[in-house]
């Protein structure tokens, strides 16, 4: 009877507290959102906090709420971001705004050369606490794998020949993980279209970067003074670029002497006039700043091969019969026809052109830089070769 008694207790205080669970769930219920779980069925469930929420959930519920973009998932893709987009009811997100990680340097084993011979743990955060790493410059990849090893896309990978860190964009899902382990803060994210970029952060005097790397900005400023848009300012020895005032012309990375800054030269543009349609206003001729129009009052105008694809001409045409195409050769410096000032003031007599602003003259301190920076590589190019000289008067 004991056990009997037992029993029966035992199973009214299992009905009692599952009947005061069953109502405290009723009363306290959050409402299901619909919306949240079907983005949540979308999201690939990865968890990698690439997003920058906690997980797939947190992300789900950003999204829902309004707080996160539906192309907030980096693992996703496209694919995932249009299916987002469809469960909000918004139009899906541009593939320009992807990111991927991008290696800010160029220092690899033949452009930056070595202060020692390193031995220890292959780990660049190890490394770098050896003399701030074995490479000359303190701001260059140590190309020890750091970054591969928190990589789970398998999307970098070291170049064992140039001793550098490459990332495969087309496997790169922008989760920011290779970034926060780079003890030398050598990856970032970018947009995966980005016309100009600068592939350097040796923020040091310009004679400082040209003897420790041969692909190094020296600070030199012709970036800035080829800039017709002010898009470009310097800041410790560095140009920085105002992506709101950059018309993708590249003439930034045309000027620089180094290499330092990058340009998809693959997609750079040029005008084409619609001869047509064109009624010879002069408009596109009086606002190019790179005197890349012909033509005369009432004519039809041609673009020559010194246009940069600026864009400029194709905004301020009334007529609109400029459009902007992918070019097909290499960009003329030598084509600039030169403005006609006394043809413009001709067909407006009442109006007077405005003179551009010009660049400020570089100082000679910013000439000291180029000279220095000029005949440092000068000296390594004629040591190497002489060096090569005697390798060969030595195997004859």
């Amino acid at each position: 009877m004991e056990i009997l008694y037992a029993a029966l207790v035992l199973g009214g205080m299992g009905l009692l507290f599952g009947g005061l669970l069953t109502l405290t769930s009723k009363v306290f219920a959050v409402p299901a959102n619909p919306t949240r779980d079907a983005v949540r069925e979308a999201l690939p469930g990865a968890n990698c906090g690439g997003c920058g929420y906690p997980g797939c959930d947190g992300c789900a519920d950003a999204i829902a709420a309004g707080k996160a973009p539906v192309n907030a998932c980096p693992v996703g893709g496209a694919d995932v971001s249009a299916k987002i987009a469809a469960i909000m009811g918004v139009e899906p997100a541009d593939a320009a705004d992807r990111k991927v990680a991008r290696v800010i340097c160029q220092g690899d084993l033949q452009h930056c050369r070595s202060k020692f011979a390193y031995e220890g743990i292959h780990d660049c955060i190890s490394a770098s606490l050896v003399n701030d790493g074995n490479r000359s410059c303190k701001y260059a990849c140590l190309g020890l794998g750091t970054c591969v090893k928190a990589c789970a896309f398998d999307a970098i990978h070291i170049d064992e020949r140039l001793g550098i860190a490459v990332v495969d964009e087309d496997k790169c899902v922008a989760c920011g993980k290779c970034v926060e382990a780079c003890p030398k803060h050598v990856l970032d994210l970018h947009p995966v279209t980005e016309p100009v970029r600068l592939l350097c952060r040796a923020a040091e005097a310009g004679y400082v970067v040209s003897d420790n790397c041969r692909t190094g900005c020296i600070g030199c400023e012709r970036c800035l003074h080829a800039c017709k848009f002010d898009a470009i300012t310097m800041v410790n020895h560095l140009p920085v670029i105002d992506k709101s005032k950059c018309r993708s012309c590249m003439m930034c990375a045309e000027a620089c002497p180094t290499g330092a800054m990058w340009a998809d030269w693959d997609n750079r543009r040029i005008a084409e006039i619609d001869q047509s349609q064109c009624i010879g206003c002069t408009m596109c001729k009086r606002n190019c700043p790179f005197e890349a129009v012909v033509g005369t009052v009432k004519k039809p105008h041609e673009i020559t091969a010194a246009c940069t694809g600026c864009g400029l001409c194709a905004e301020k045409c009334p007529k609109k019969c400029i459009t902007m195409k992918v070019r097909e050769h290499t960009r003329d410096r030598n084509a600039k026809a030169g403005t006609t000032p006394e043809t413009v003031m001709a067909a407006k007599p009442t109006e007077k052109a405005e003179a551009p602003a010009a660049k400020p003259a570089r100082t000679p301190e910013m000439e000291a830089k180029i000279q220095a920076a000029l005949a440092a590589k000068a000296a390594r190019e004629a040591a190497a070769q002489k060096n090569n000289t005697q390798g060969a008067d030595i195997k004859a």
